[in-house]
């Protein structure tokens, strides 16, 4: 008796083992869901279907044999693959589409070395709240941490930078992790996403199983054993791979105010004698529309300062629209609304915003919502919700208010004596080279009202946000709060994309063009012609007009007055120069980029510059 309940015990662990191996194997999945060995569909094209049905129209792309089957079936289903010179571009050019069509932008990398080139601009997306989907490859799941070519765990390296980190084990599963991902990365606080595709789930069944079989025939009972195993691997990985699934979007959560938080802020507006608006990126973000959101604004009445993708919300001559003196407006005002503004670097971590003030701040993010509340400033009413509907509730619930007059009136005669400054030192004789703000103001004045300007660079591109206007919303493409260079040509292909019709410039300094230019071959082959602009000082101006004075060396800042518009030639496409012999012609050697570009040419504007004192004590870091 004794012996048979050991037997049974000894044979109940058995099966249990077999059973928890069959299913780690997928033998079970396998019992119930068909393979099909003769199908010639493979991963890549489960990959466009799911784009496609989120309205996926780009995917940006530097090419590698481990990603080639979801590019050939995006390119069959109707989404343009554009490949560019650099990894990370792909992911900037993703960013800029985001940030454009209210969508998910998507790249898609190779493994390893593909995969570490879009780290930064990755991390840039994340700070920016641009949704973002990363493809990457991968090497074949059995081959993971076997010495196969550029296998890295990647995971790990994205895991920090991205919402949500995913690597496809079977076909079967590409659907789904993808549908989640696309929403993940549009839900709460918008940011990257990241699906890593091990080169077994993308082809088809047939290759796979040519690269998986043993050489020559299986001999002993081991190398039966491994020949079933790798066998049953294969029939895993493939197992309900072409069975009909969902691929339409999953619901995006965005979280919202509340009424009573929308009513307390009523109050404390139509109470508010003072009041002004910092007004983020973050509120250009779905579901609110930017023209709605502008309306909203324009209701209210109330002075808004804008940042980020935010610039040019209110168009170029808003009488609401303050562009200077933000620190003495930010002392004076009596309430301030941080709608997407955070407290960071970029306000003094909160430090210019008084205390005698009352603070209403709204942001998806609670970490960002109230950064550094605890040290410098204390928010009256803190709502984590979106803050372009918060503003529209607002505008509904006070509607009849009007802004006193004298308010915004007063901080406009501000603005328009600092901008007579500026203009009168856009006047003065530099040493060497051109003025930048003369330039600056000449572009200003010829850019197309549909203009859309990136923003890539330190001290020039300084410069360029206090004299140029953007045309209206969603015209003005920087970085964000990471400071990023080197997304000029990634923002600028993206945005052509997306408003073909609208005249792109690239507003360069001579030390970040280095990171791009070569992307002016990717403008040429996909026929999406810009302008950019470079302020050629021969200087990271940026750093230097700190480490000079402060070290006393100019040591690592010092460049050349390179012939950078005979590099965009030798990349197909037009180059001009432009220095202190045509001052007196500006406006013609303007106008003639714009007429190369309109005639679908990529054209790079050679400034040479020379120095000034605007911006004078600026600070790099």
């Amino acid at each position: 008796m004794v012996c048979c309940c050991i037997c049974l015990t000894v044979l109940g662990t058995l099966c249990g083992f077999l059973l928890f191996a069959a299913y780690k194997l997928g033998l079970v999945y396998q019992l119930f869901h068909k393979v099909q060995p003769k199908s010639p569909c493979h991963g890549g094209e489960l990959v466009a279907e799911v784009l496609k049905s989120h309205g996926v129209k780009f995917v940006f792309t530097l090419v590698g044999g481990h990603i080639s089957p979801i590019l050939v079936a995006c390119e069959k289903v109707g989404i343009q693959v554009v490949d560019t010179r650099h990894e990370a571009t792909t992911v900037f050019a993703a960013d800029a589409v985001a940030r454009l069509s209210g969508t998910v932008g998507v790249a898609a990398v190779t493994a390893g070395p593909g995969l570490t080139n879009t780290v930064t601009a990755v991390k840039n997306a994340q700070m920016a709240e641009s949704p973002v989907l990363l493809i990457g490859g991968a090497a074949a799941t059995l081959l993971q941490g076997r010495g196969a070519l550029q296998d890295i765990d990647q995971l790990s390296l994205f895991k920090s930078l991205c919402k949500f980190c995913a690597s496809i084990r079977t076909v079967r599963e590409i659907v789904p992790t993808l549908r989640k991902a696309l929403a993940l990365a549009q839900s709460g606080t918008p940011g990257p996403v990241f699906v890593e595709f091990p080169i077994n789930v993308l082809y088809p069944y047939h290759i796979v199983e040519r690269e998986m079989a043993p050489r020559g025939t299986p001999k002993g009972i081991m190398g039966k054993a491994i020949s079933w195993y790798l066998q049953n691997h294969l029939n895993n990985l493939f197992a309900g791979a072409w069975e009909k699934r969902d691929m339409s979007p999953l619901p995006v959560h965005i979280p919202q105010a509340t009424a009573e938080q929308v009513q307390r802020c009523v109050e404390l507006v139509s109470r508010a004698k003072k009041p002004v608006i910092l007004l983020g990126s973050q509120a250009t973000l779905p579901p609110i529309p930017v023209d709605k959101l502008r309306a909203a604004l324009e209701s209210l009445g109330i002075p808004c300062f804008l940042g980020g993708m935010a610039r040019g919300m209110l168009g170029r001559e808003s009488p609401i629209h303050i562009r200077q003196n933000r620190r003495d407006a930010l002392k004076e005002a009596d309430l301030v609304v941080l709608a997407g503004t955070v407290c960071d670097f970029r306000l003094s971590y909160g430090r210019v915003l008084s205390r005698r003030s009352k603070m209403i701040a709204v942001n998806r993010d609670r970490s960002q919502l109230l950064k550094n509340s605890d040290m410098f400033w204390k928010p009256t009413v803190a709502i984590q919700g979106d803050a372009g509907s918060f503003l529209v509730q607002l505008s509904e619930g006070l509607k009849g208010y009007q802004c006193p007059q004298d308010w915004p009136q007063s901080l406009k005669e501000g603005d328009l004596k600092k901008e007579n400054s500026n203009r009168e030192k856009s006047g003065e004789k530099t040493e060497l080279h051109l003025n930048p703000l003369k330039v600056l103001h000449h572009v200003e004045e010829l850019a197309a009202e549909d203009s859309i300007f990136v923003a890539d660079g330190g001290d020039f591109v300084g410069s360029a946000a206090y004299i140029l206007k953007p045309r209206g919303p969603l015209k003005w493409l920087d970085p964000g709060a990471f400071g990023t260079l080197g997304v000029g040509g990634g923002f600028a292909l993206g945005a052509k994309l997306c408003r073909p019709e609208s005249e792109v410039w690239i507003i360069y300094g001579d030390g970040s063009l280095g990171f791009s230019v070569a992307e002016f071959d990717t403008f040429t082959r996909h026929k999406t012609p810009v302008i950019a602009l470079v302020g050629n000082d021969a200087c990271w101006s940026q750093i230097s007009r700190e480490q000079v004075p402060l070290l006393g060396s100019s040591v690592g800042c010092e460049l050349a007055f390179t012939d950078y518009h005979v590099v965009g030639e030798g990349f197909g496409g037009k180059g001009l120069l432009l220095t202190r012999q045509q001052d007196g012609n500006l406006d013609e050697t303007i106008i003639e980029a714009q007429e190369m570009c309109q005639n679908g040419s990529a054209v790079l504007l050679n400034v040479l510059i020379g120095k000034t004192s605007f911006r004078e004590g600026s600070i790099s870091v």
